[in-house]
C-alpha cells in the first residue's frame, strides 16, 4: 500500500536520469531554435524552503478516519502532502516548482478496499470535509476546499489489484488504482493485454484514464474508451453504485473528474498478447504524405497495432536531438547525404506503424504496408526500438526542460478527415503567435510538434505540443495565454450546453448532496 513514487515537484520518479540533461549540444540547439543566446538552469525550490500550511483536519476525525482503514491510511507528512497538492499539468508543475503548496490537502488517505473508500466518503459527508480522488496524479487536479472545513486527498494506489478474469469472454475486472504499467503486468502474467497506453502510462491509473476529460477531444476520448471499458463501480457519499444498478454508469462517469463518485473498479476488455511486436519507420517527404498513408491504412482496414505520424517539426526535433553531439559520425552525415539526393528537406515527416501476431501475419502486414508507404514516396528507416522510450519519456523529459528555463504542453485534439488539414494549420499558426507574442525577449519564440494518431475510419487525434523560453517571472501566465490561445483555435465557438449542466448537477445532487467530491473543479 504504498504511494505512487513520483517527485512531490515533478512527473516521473526521484532520481530518473534524462540524457538529455547532460548533452549540452542539444541545449545549444534548443536555444538557437527559439531565438534565444542560451538556456539557464533554473531548479525548482526545495521542499524545506516551502511553507506548508499546517494541517486543519481535527485530530478526532483523524483517529475517525484511523478506525476505518487503519492509523497508518492517514497520512499528514510533508512530502506526503506536497506531492498531492495538486496534478502534473503544466501550470501545477510551474506553482509546485516555484513553491506554491496552498492547495496541499490536509491529509491524504490511502484506503484498501472498496467498502473502506465508501465509509471515508460517508464520514467525510458527514464532517464537511472535501475528498479529492487522486490516482496517479497526472492530471488536472484541485485540492481547493471549496468552503469545507478541510481537504482530504484519496489516493487510490492501494486498490491495485486484477481482481477477476474471464478469459472466455476478454473481461477482466482490475481496481481503479492500478498504474497502466502494473495492470499491463498483471493482465501479462495469464497472456492477456488491454492494449491501452496513452501518456502517462507508467504513472496514470485506469481510474484516472476514465474520469480524467481530455480538452476539446470528447469524442475521441469516450469513442476510444468504450472500445475497451465494459463496466464500472462507483463509491459515492450515498453508496456503492455497480453497473447491475446503473447499466450506463461507464458512460456516465466519463470525465467526470471525481464529481459524480469514485471510480473504485472497472471491467476493461482484453485480448491475448501477441506472439510477435514490430515496428517499423517510414520517412515521407512531407506531412501530407504521411497522412494520405495513414488515412488509406485505415480506409482498407490494412492489419496494423499502432500508427503514429510526426510531422515535419516534431521530426526535426527528433533528429537534432538524437544527433546533437554527434555530427561527426560518419553514419549519420552518409545518412543525411542520402536524404538530400532523396529531396527529402525540412518538411518530412515520419511515421511509425506496429504490427502485432504470428510471425507469418506480421510479415504480411508490414509488406502491405511498406508497399503502401513507397507509392506515396516514402523510404523505409527499418526497425524502430525507441518509439515506446519516446512515448511514455514525455514527463521525464519535462522536468528537464523545467530546469533549463524552456516549457513544455501539450494538447490533444480530434478531427474528422476532411476538417484535420485546416485545423492543424489553425492551432498550430495559433500557438506559434501566442508563443512569439509571449516571449521572454524580442525575437524569441517556440517550437509547435504535431503527432497525429490513434486513427479511425471517420478521423484522427492529433496531439499538438509545444516548447517555449519561459519568462522566468511570469511563467504562469505565459503558460496560461498560450494554452487558451491553442484551446480557442482548436474549438472556435464551443460553448457548453446548459441543459447538460443541469442534467449532471441533477445526477451530483443525487450521488453527493453535500457537495464534498473534488470541490475544485467544474462538470462539463
Amino acid at each position: 500500500m504504498e504511494s505512487i513514487q513520483t517527485r512531490w515537484n515533478g512527473w516521473g520518479a526521484p532520481g530518473h536520469d534524462d540524457p538529455l540533461a547532460a548533452n549540452e549540444p542539444a541545449w545549444r540547439w534548443l536555444a538557437a531554435a527559439f531565438g534565444m543566446p542560451a538556456l539557464l538552469a533554473t531548479p525548482p525550490r526545495e521542499l524545506s524552503d516551502c511553507v506548508l500550511a499546517p494541517s486543519r483536519l481535527p485530530e478526532s476525525l483523524r483517529q475517525r478516519l484511523a478506525t476505518i482503514s487503519g492509523a497508518a491510511s492517514v497520512r499528514q507528512g510533508d512530502v506526503e502532502r506536497a506531492r498531492h497538492a495538486a496534478g502534473r499539468t503544466l501550470s501545477d508543475l510551474l506553482r509546485l516548482r516555484g513553491g506554491d503548496l496552498s492547495t496541499a490537502p490536509d491529509a491524504v488517505l490511502y484506503p484498501r478496499t472498496e467498502s473502506e473508500v465508501t465509509a471515508l466518503l460517508r464520514l467525510c459527508a458527514d464532517a464537511g470535509i472535501a475528498v479529492i480522488p487522486f490516482g496517479g496524479g497526472t492530471g488536472e487536479i484541485s485540492c481547493a476546499r471549496g468552503g469545507h472545513h478541510a481537504a482530504l486527498a484519496l489516493n487510490l494506489s492501494g486498490l491495485s489489484r486484477v481482481t477477476s478474469l474471464d478469459l472466455v469472454s476478454g473481461l477482466a475486472e482490475a481496481e481503479a488504482g492500478l498504474t497502466g504499467s502494473e495492470l499491463e503486468r498483471q493482465l501479462g502474467t495469464s497472456g492477456m493485454m488491454l492494449g491501452h497506453r496513452p501518456d502517462g502510462f507508467e504513472f496514470s491509473t485506469l481510474g484516472g484514464w476514465i474520469a480524467q476529460p481530455v480538452p476539446g477531444q470528447e469524442a475521441a476520448r469516450y469513442g476510444d474508451a468504450a472500445a475497451w471499458l465494459a463496466g464500472t463501480r462507483v463509491a459515492s457519499p450515498q453508496g456503492l453504485l455497480a453497473p447491475s444498478g446503473l447499466p450506463d454508469l461507464c458512460h456516465l462517469m466519463l470525465g467526470s473528474r471525481g464529481r459524480l463518485g469514485v471510480i473504485t473498479s472497472a471491467t476493461v476488455r482484453i485480448r491475448a498478447r501477441p506472439e510477435k511486436e514490430d515496428h517499423r519507420a517510414w520517412l515521407f517527404p512531407d506531412f501530407a504524405g504521411g497522412l494520405a498513408v495513414l488515412r488509406e491504412a485505415q480506409r482498407t482496414s490494412l492489419p496494423h497495432a499502432f500508427l503514429r505520424l510526426s510531422d515535419d517539426g516534431h521530426t526535426r526535433l527528433l533528429r537534432a536531438l538524437e544527433q546533437a553531439g554527434r555530427d561527426s559520425r560518419f553514419g549519420a552525415r552518409l545518412f543525411d547525404i542520402y536524404l538530400s539526393v532523396r529531396r527529402f528537406d525540412g518538411a518530412a515527416a515520419r511515421l511509425t506503424a506496429g504490427f502485432a501476431g504470428n510471425g507469418q501475419d506480421v510479415a504480411s502486414a508490414r509488406r502491405r504496408f511498406d508497399g503502401l508507404a513507397k507509392r506515396m514516396g516514402a523510404i523505409a528507416l527499418g526497425v524502430d526500438d525507441g518509439w515506446r522510450d519516446r512515448r511514455f519519456a514525455a514527463g521525464y523529459r519535462r522536468d528537464t526542460l523545467l530546469d533549463r528555463g524552456v516549457a513544455m504542453d501539450s494538447l490533444e485534439v480530434w478531427a474528422s478527415w476532411a476538417k484535420l488539414p485546416s485545423l492543424y494549420v489553425t492551432v498550430r499558426a495559433a500557438l506559434k503567435q501566442a508563443m512569439r507574442n509571449h516571449a521572454p525577449r524580442p525575437g524569441a519564440h517556440g517550437l509547435v510538434l504535431c503527432e497525429v494518431g490513434p486513427a479511425r475510419t471517420d478521423g484522427a487525434s492529433l496531439t499538438f505540443t509545444w516548447l517555449y523560453p519561459r519568462i522566468l517571472d511570469d511563467g504562469l501566465r505565459q503558460a496560461d495565454t498560450i494554452r487558451r490561445a491553442a484551446l480557442a483555435a482548436a474549438q472556435p465557438g464551443t460553448q457548453s450546453s446548459p441543459l447538460a449542466h443541469q442534467a449532471l448537477a441533477g445526477v451530483r445532487q443525487a450521488l453527493d448532496p453535500k457537495a464534498i467530491l473534488n470541490p475544485g473543479v467544474t462538470l462539463g
